[in-house]
């Protein structure tokens, strides 16, 4: 027979984890220099654009040059 679980335990051990990571996520947003946080932004736009930019262009109906 399996034993008995509290699952208010585990609701409160899972919520405990998303505030840790939460809280991890801060400490590194908030934790870095304002150059450095800037620095990164601008990077990860730069990226942004240049994977845009490789993008294949569809038609108006959806659908690839090559697709029927």
């Amino acid at each position: 027979m399996a034993d008995v679980v509290n699952l208010n335990r585990f609701r409160k051990a899972r919520a405990k984890a998303a505030a840790a990571k939460t809280a991890e996520n801060n400490r590194v947003k908030h934790g870095t220099p304002k150059a450095l946080r800037k620095q990164s932004d601008t990077e990860r736009k730069r990226a942004a654009q240049e994977i845009e930019g490789k993008r294949l262009e569809e038609d108006a109906a959806g659908k690839g040059e090559n697709e029927e």
